[in-house]
């Protein structure tokens, strides 16, 4: 059996008889690493497959590490109109500090500011100005620099040195998926469509949610006027949902927001630890307001450490865990995992948690939470004794799907599995980000 889903079962509620009968899961591995990358890719998304399947009666799961492998590189894949889309920033990536290796992220406009103002550059700079101005301090000086200023910089660290650490110890405190209960609440049957209410940006918990309408949920994706979001994120995650803004500063939005959590199923959030406490959207308030209601969360550090509230992002994650050094090309420059896997893999597994929630909920009754770490799922690769299957060539034509759109013809990967024959491609492709009502379908 797959190592990572073994792990995950006892959250699933689900046996390995079980997942022996319901599963049909390829051999070989299609993402080639010096990292069990397959494995966990194909573990996680057999979660939700298996998960799913036990929500709506047992059919049997279908996963193909070939279509797996697709998925999970959907930023290199992804076209509009023939046309790939923009992916890292020029102020993303790599940069050599005087004594080692620095990560950036600055894909996003306030993001990049931050480390502009942190570095003390002039916006209008280059990259070349950016790598001038860390070449001259250490990376840990550049790391407490950026991140003080609110910005997004890590020092690259060895495996080693990560496991060494505090913060290794604390995110090692979590499972790899969290699924129970904190408290008494009624039975909920579960509906047709269950309602999701998706307040998740930038990778994982987009994965999650869409996972969640491709298997039926009604989701309604919820962001702030005031942030932005790339097109070509969107075009990937946004397959079967809905996408409205509200301004979470405005007590009448606000209202509105909670009068949506009352006809809820689901509240799935993928911002810091403690950041939404003042719109009393965390899990402690909802307990009690909406004891119902599945409340899921995702976070790139766990919560506890002294890293919880910090930003982050499956690269930077990468880079701080050791990754980025097992995957160097010459032993020496900084590499990255074959996809962002942490991302897509932990957003499958919060998507298992969901569905195992939503089953339970009606089952058992209870206050159900759900949680899962990019960090956590870092450091499972590294640490397990997996090694993938044999490598496998994938041409990507046949597992890809062309949809046209009010934008053009998109062309993205097929989902990741299959139930029975079902599934196998998304609904609603191309809806404009931010451009439906704040209400339920």
């Amino acid at each position: 059996m797959n190592h990572l889903l073994r792990e995950v079962l006892p959250a699933l509620d689900l046996s390995e008889s079980y997942a022996a009968q319901h599963l049909a899961l390829a051999g070989g591995s299609a993402l080639p690493s010096a990292l069990p990358v397959s494995t966990l890719a194909c573990g996680a998304v057999a979660a939700a497959g298996l998960a799913a399947s036990a929500l709506v009666g047992g059919e049997r799961v279908r996963v193909d590490p070939r279509q797996v492998a697709v998925s999970f590189r959907a930023d290199q894949l992804l076209r509009l109109d023939g046309e790939s889309l923009p992916g890292f920033a020029p102020m993303s990536g790599f940069f050599e500090a005087s004594d080692g290796w620095v990560r950036t992220h600055a894909n996003y406009p306030h993001h990049r500011d931050r480390l502009l103002r942190a570095l003390g550059l002039p916006g209008g700079v280059t990259r070349a100005d950016v790598a001038a101005a860390i070449a001259t301090a250490t990376a840990q000086e550049v790391e407490d620099l950026v991140t003080s200023d609110q910005g997004i910089a890590v020092r690259v660290r060895s495996w080693a040195e990560w496991r060494a650490g505090e913060q290794a110890a604390a995110v090692a405190a979590h499972d790899l998926l969290e699924v129970g209960t904190v408290g008494a609440a009624a039975p909920v049957a579960v509906r047709a469509a269950p309602r999701v209410l998706d307040l998740t940006r930038v990778l994982a918990g987009p994965v999650a949610t869409r996972t969640l309408a491709l298997v039926g949920c009604d989701v309604l994706r919820v962001d702030s006027p005031h942030l932005p979001e790339l097109d070509a994120l969107y075009l990937d995650t946004g397959p079967g949902k809905r996408s409205t803004l509200v301004d979470l500063h405005d007590e009448h939005a606000r209202a509105r927001l909670h009068e949506l959590l009352d006809q809820a199923d689901v509240l799935v959030t993928g911002y810091r630890p403690g950041s939404l406490v003042a719109f009393g959207l965390d899990p402690e308030r909802l307990a009690h307001t909406h004891p119902h209601l599945v409340c899921a969360s995702l976070s790139a550090w766990t919560p506890s450490g002294h890293w919880g509230a910090r930003r982050g992002f499956d690269s930077i994650v990468q880079a701080a865990t050791g990754i980025a050094l097992i995957e160097s090309p010459d032993g020496r420059t900084p590499g990255a995992l074959p996809a962002q896997a942490l991302d897509h893999a932990t957003g499958y597994l919060l998507a298992a948690g969901i569905l195992t929630a939503l089953r339970r909920r009606a089952a058992e009754g209870g206050t159900w939470r759900v949680s899962a770490h990019l960090a956590r799922t870092a450091q499972w690769l590294p640490a397990t004794d997996a090694l993938d299957g044999p490598a496998v060539a994938v041409a990507p034509e046949p597992w890809l799907m062309h949809a046209p759109t009010e934008r053009g013809e998109v062309r993205l990967p097929r989902p990741a599995f299959r139930i029975d024959e079902r599934f196998s491609r998304f609904a609603e492709v191309g809806r404009r980000w931010g451009a439906d009502e704040a209400a339920w379908s």
